[in-house]
């Protein structure tokens, strides 16, 4: 694990183009032979509601998901066209690619190229490995420049290393944050506000990963499956992810907490049924 915290995203907001996508609810029902007792109705309302949320690995959800993280780290909700995406953004972790800013200082880069390379040894980035490892930890482009930048790009058009991008942001990220909402008791909201923490802040036990972020909300407020209401815990994670975003100036600005996810989260939106409306730096988007 390499010794410096996990960053993702733009040094700069782009002008956003908002974008929309549609998701269609699907009712749930059953024919019945007799009139239900109020016992068999508290049954049946509970089943439905059960049926109707669903958790963030659904696809539907999952879509939703990996577009608010683009609206906050590009800008836009197209966040398939942030496979080729590269840049040093000047915040100590070397370069910043792909779709989950996998970066060259912190180790998961190289992780993703070693996957990459075992599904296709003879691929455009496998001999940047040795170079990858040497400059983990770092922000040094030592090995890589001048043609890592133009390489990686070429290689974001092959389908495999699409698909390795997106086996190491479920494996390192998403599924890890899943699970622990899941394991909290949490809805679809919730578990989205872990994954964009783990993202940007990282695995790990430090004050400001996400383990660390976790641990200060849990000295604050029991999460559901402890018996405690949800919304009053997943207030105390998101100021305790504010306070860490803060403590680091790339990542001044908490909009994606303030006017994204606690603004689900104040409309009790726990399963996050479109349609959404939200802000990222002061830009609008839309998801009906």
């Amino acid at each position: 694990m390499s010794p410096l915290p996990r960053r993702i995203g733009l040094a700069a907001a782009a002008l956003a183009v908002p974008a929309a996508l549609v998701f269609t609810g699907v009712g749930v029902g059953q024919a019945s032979d007799h009139l239900p007792s109020s016992s068999d109705a508290l049954h049946t309302h509970s089943a439905h509601k059960a049926a109707a949320a669903s958790d963030l690995d659904d696809p539907a959800k999952k879509e939703i998901a990996m577009k608010l993280v683009s609206s906050a780290e590009n800008s836009s909700l197209d966040w398939r066209a942030q496979f080729s995406y590269i840049e040093d953004i000047g915040d100590g972790r070397g370069y910043t690619a792909g779709i989950i800013g996998f970066c060259s200082g912190t180790g998961d880069m190289l992780e993703l190229v070693e996957y990459y390379t075992q599904q296709k040894p003879d691929n455009v980035l496998a001999k940047y490995l040795p170079a990858l490892r040497e400059v983990d930890g770092s922000d040094s482009h030592d090995g890589l420049d001048p043609d890592f930048t133009k390489d990686w790009k070429k290689a974001a058009e092959d389908e495999a290393f699409q698909d390795a991008q997106e086996h190491e942001r479920d494996r390192v990220y998403f599924n890890p944050a899943v699970q622990q909402g899941k394991d909290d008791g949490l809805g679809a909201l919730g578990q989205f506000i872990y994954y964009d923490a783990i993202v940007m802040h990282g695995p790990g036990d430090s004050e400001y990963s996400f383990g660390g972020i976790r641990k200060a909300a849990l000295s604050h407020a029991k999460p559901p499956a402890e018996g405690g209401d949800e919304t009053t815990y997943l207030n105390a994670f998101l100021d305790a992810r504010v306070e860490a975003m803060k403590s680091e100036e790339a990542h001044s600005d908490t909009s994606r907490v303030d006017t994204e996810q606690r603004k689900f989260l104040n409309e009790k939106n726990f399963d996050l049924t479109p349609p959404l409306r939200w802000q990222v730096y002061g830009d609008p988007y839309e998801i009906n």
